[in-house]
């Protein structure tokens, strides 16, 4: 087994940590803040859009069994990466598409892919790609979001449609 992290900014955590627990490889998913200045930042000062931080999921999985590229390519599949600051009706600089890397290898490939994904897209893809800074980990209510409350409004109504729609498009890398 081969251990590796990824980080991940599509919007909502809730969304993104939902879809990825789905994920054949994907050993553990927690939500949290990375990309901005302010440190320990909570739930509310991101909210705020003072802290310049992004709403993201740090992943870990086995890429023997699941590589990066496929976790970029479910990512570019499951949110707008088109649309700046912003995921339907959640806008603000903390809901921006952003892939945080781990290495210059990471790196690579996230351009890699974003380029690719321009073709399947109608507007640019605005995803920022920039190294991991410092990242911190969201309040324990966050965490395992959809699986505690699926049916509270936005999970029933945002959340689930994206587990639908991986679980249609990516049938042999879901766990159901």
């Amino acid at each position: 087994m081969k251990t590796e992290t990824a980080v991940l900014g599509g919007g909502c955590f809730w969304c993104t940590e939902a879809v990825f627990q789905q994920v054949k490889g994907v050993q553990h998913v927690e939500s949290g803040y990375t990309g901005g200045h302010m440190v320990n930042p909570t739930y509310e000062q991101v909210c705020q859009g003072v802290t310049g931080h992004t709403e993201v999921v740090k992943l870990e999985f086995d890429s023997d069994v699941v590589s990066y590229r496929d976790i970029l390519e479910i990512f570019f599949t499951i949110h707008d990466p088109t649309t700046l600051n912003r995921q339907g009706n959640d806008t603000g600089t903390q809901y921006r598409s952003a892939i945080y890397t781990v290495s210059p290898d990471q790196a690579n490939i996230a351009r890699t892919i974003a380029t690719e994904m321009a073709c399947v897209w109608d507007a640019p893809i605005v995803t920022e790609v920039a190294p991991l800074g410092d990242y911190y980990k969201a309040e324990q209510y966050h965490q395992d979001y959809f699986n505690q409350h699926p049916l509270q409004g936005y999970c029933a109504f945002v959340v689930a449609p994206k587990v639908a729609k991986f679980r249609q498009v990516f049938a042999e890398k879901s766990l159901s």
